[in-house]
């Protein structure tokens, strides 16, 4: 009769991942931000670059966490901001930021209010991945839904002057 092996290691392994994922998605919660910003390029037709953005930041005393979180996911950077003088983890490619950001929130739903910025954030990332952003009118709606995220902080442009670009074009 064969008998079942438990290997104790990978077991707490396992779980120990599983703890720090969903902690994970609690620091997020509290913590971390997802973002799309605007950038005029006037060599594209539509006169706009689309940049998705994921970022914890922290003071540098919990610098720690912020490389646990750059190992776990394994993917992204952690540079210094002088604007508030805190460390940023943080997250700009779209390949990354599909292939690893959208999945852990997926799986680790978000708990707040910042899970209706993921949803939108997770579109707009979609909408980009199909090359939808190069069209007008799919720019267009991505400029307005991406201005219902992070309603407090500070944009380079309004959603009128981008906007207004498109229409230029």
């Amino acid at each position: 009769m064969k008998q079942d092996v438990q290997h104790v290691g990978s077991h707490l392994q396992k779980t120990m991942s599983t703890e720090f994922a969903w902690y994970l998605t609690g620091f997020v919660d509290g913590e971390g931000c997802f973002s799309v910003s605007f950038n005029k390029r006037h060599k594209l037709k539509t006169g706009i670059e689309v940049r998705p953005s994921f970022s914890i930041g922290q003071n540098k005393r919990s610098l720690p966490v912020l490389e646990r979180a750059k190992s776990y996911f394994g993917c992204g950077a952690i540079r210094f901001s002088r604007y508030d003088q805190t460390y940023k983890y943080e997250i700009r490619s779209i390949g990354e930021i599909r292939k690893c950001i959208i999945p852990h929130f997926k799986k680790y739903p978000l708990q707040t209010s910042k899970l209706n910025d993921f949803a939108t954030f997770s579109w707009i990332c979609d909408e980009i991945a199909a090359s939808r952003h190069l069209n007008r009118d799919n720019l267009a709606a991505i400029i307005d839904r991406a201005y219902t995220m992070n309603e407090s902080g500070k944009r380079k442009y309004t959603k009128a002057e981008l906007l207004k670009i498109i229409e230029v074009r």
